[in-house]
């Protein structure tokens, strides 16, 4: 039987999640009679609530085709711009890999990033043009833009020879000609065998065993799982091992407790796996992802796939609001350090330092979803935590010494009558306006490079300019030479002035100040921000003033009180929302915004010896 090792990459929502669903269905992983879920790679709950695909998986699929019998390793990808280094590590242990491009939307910033990575490692990509199904498709030019893509980004005259089919993972078809429909995705399965060459590894079989670690994850019954493509060797439960840091230092020594393969959604225990194989290593406590399990006369470790550096940064310290310690179990420092460091091993693209004063950690990361995800993380393992604005991480030229900052790729698919506030507002953030054209249905397609401060909390305005039909699109691009200081947030917000339970009558007369984030009944401490104020100052107020009752004023006699909505922010609004001298504060049940320094005496004496 011979083995095919692929990857699905593509930008967010071109269909990578759904076509592998299909390709499951179709090649008989899932029973007649089984019940499988919609999206059954997304088994982590936040990609189920926020749609997206946050971490690669693996799965295996067996194909009875032309050639004959297939095993075929599919590995499938995040196509948010923040997982990037998730994309990065896996393509490195696949020898090809299917290029999603929906056929309506077309080339976006993330396919140039994941094809660029594909072409780098020599990989030949087949380029599978989705969702040719939608009314306003259009497959012919796509397909010119995808080839104009690999021409740009320096592909081989091999690679430019990239066979392209047409697909609708939906629906489960594809076809290599548009004018001779089919209902199965057969034509796909028989030309990933017939492009995608077998492991070059399964020539290297009598060598002695190298594995590269590229996921790794937590099982409560095995302990640590590692997951790799076998790069020489064979591989066998009991069999003695050690684990290789990157620069060839033994990290530790022990026995494979439980090989396990990929066989359709699950993970099954074999008696031996061969090179080129991709599988899961239980037994090792101490390696992580980039390290090499191999045989112990093995001196030399495999090499790594370097990762791109990250562009944002956020400090995570202990909550210490009045409030701290209510909702959460997991409240000390050094407990909230060993989580962030193990998350750091297991996730190569964040980097967690300590901060100087040693009191808080600094975690940086590709975005402000990837650092929002994780948050999410840790308040849904009991944490408590404070969490600062988000900020670039700089960099310094080595020649001039001039400090450089990241500089993204945005672009913005925009109704007709909205594309100007857009240009405004992004020239407003020192982002330059690079092209700028219809992408048809009345739309307009904006393309900009602007720095990632300029786009740390615009999110929400761009939503509210574009009245919820903008869609934004960002990759980090380069490093350039700092542009200046960034106007940011217009209006101040509204601050509570003691500590207590806020009443209706309250809230009910500090609307006319501004838009509230918290409700009636709520418990609120000095120093908590509770709204936004209209105007571009803060203000401290009282949320807990209640009606004064007298022998002709009972609490009946005016009208009944009746509160507009608070408008709750998410956790990456609230991050994003933040100014340099507020945090969130971040617990299993709450998320509320609140000034660094809670006394308000406090905080106009350091405002003042600030200025």
């Amino acid at each position: 039987m011979s083995l095919r090792n692929i990857a699905i990459i593509a930008h967010v929502d071109h269909g990578k999640t759904t076509l592998v669903d299909q390709l499951l269905a179709q090649s008989g992983a899932f029973r007649a009679n089984e019940a499988h879920a919609e999206r059954a790679m997304d088994s982590n709950d936040q990609e189920r609530e926020r749609g997206i695909t946050i971490l690669a998986k693996c799965t295996s699929v067996l194909w009875h085709g032309e050639a004959g019998e297939t095993r075929i390793n599919i590995i499938d990808t995040p196509g948010h711009a923040d997982f990037g280094g998730e994309v990065e590590r896996i393509l490195g242990m696949v020898d090809g890999c299917l290029l999603l491009v929906d056929a309506e939307e077309g080339v976006m910033p993330q396919t140039k990033f994941v094809l660029g990575k594909a072409l780098k490692l020599g990989l030949r990509p087949i380029l599978v043009l989705n969702k040719v199904d939608r009314p306003n498709a259009e497959p012919d030019r796509v397909l010119n833009d995808a080839f104009d893509l690999f021409a740009a980004l320096g592909a081989t005259d091999e690679q430019l020879d990239f066979p392209h089919i047409y697909a609708s993972g939906k629906h489960g078809w594809a076809t290599l000609d548009l004018a001779k429909p089919n209902d199965t995705l057969g034509p796909l399965f028989d030309q990933i065998v017939a492009h995608v060459p077998p492991p070059q590894a399964e020539t290297r079989d009598g060598e002695p065993a190298r594995l590269l670690s590229v996921l790794i994850e937590a099982d409560p019954f095995l302990g640590r799982l590692l997951t790799g493509r076998i790069e020489s060797g064979r591989l066998a439960p009991g069999m003695a091992i050690k684990a290789l840091s990157r620069d060839g230092k033994e990290i530790e020594r022990g026995r494979i407790s439980k090989l396990l393969a990929f066989r359709g959604l699950k993970r099954t225990g074999v008696d031996e796996a061969l090179a080129g194989d991709i599988v899961a290593v239980a037994g090792l406590s101490k390696a992580t992802v980039a390290d090499t399990l191999c045989a112990m006369e093995v001196t030399e470790a495999l090499p790594a796939q370097p990762i791109d550096p990250p562009t944002i940064a956020i400090t995570v310290s202990i909550n210490d609001s009045p409030l701290a310690g209510r909702d959460g179990d997991k409240v000390q420092s050094r407990v909230i350090k060993t989580r962030l460091l193990a998350e750091a091993q297991a996730n190569v693209a964040i980097k967690v330092s300590e901060t100087e004063d040693k009191d808080a950690m600094e975690v940086a990361g590709r975005g402000e979803l990837q650092l929002g995800v994780l948050i999410e993380s840790l308040r849904r393992e009991g944490f408590e935590l404070s969490i600062s604005r988000p900020r670039v991480v700089f960099q310094a030229d080595p020649e001039t010494g001039e400090r450089l900052e990241p500089i993204e790729q945005v672009v913005v698919d925009v109704d007709d009558d909205f594309a100007g506030v857009v240009i405004e507002k992004l020239s407003g953030r020192k982002a330059e306006l690079t092209d700028m054209g219809p992408s048809g249905s009345g739309k307009t397609r904006l393309s900009f490079l602007a720095p990632s401060r300029a786009l740390i909390g615009y999110q929400g305005e761009f939503l509210t300019d574009t009245r919820g039909s903008g869609v934004l699109n960002r990759l980090f691009d380069h490093y350039a030479p700092y542009k200046g200081a960034i106007e940011g947030r217009r209006n101040g917000v509204l601050v509570s002035n003691a500590d207590g339970d806020m009443s209706a009558y309250a809230l009910w007369n500090l609307e006319d100040r501004g838009v509230m984030f918290v409700g009636a009944t709520e418990k609120t401490y000095q120093g908590m921000i509770i709204g936004e104020n209209s105007r571009p100052d803060d203000l401290d107020v009282n949320p807990m003033k209640a009606k004064q009752l007298t022998n002709i004023r009972s609490a009946g006699k005016d009208e009944a009180i009746r509160l507009t909505p608070p408008r709750r922010p998410t956790l990456e609004q609230a991050i994003a929302y933040i100014e340099e001298d507020e945090l969130v504060e971040v617990t299993p049940r709450a998320i509320r915004l609140r000034k660094r320094v809670l006394n308000p005496t406090f905080r106009k004496k350091r405002m003042r010896v600030e200025a």
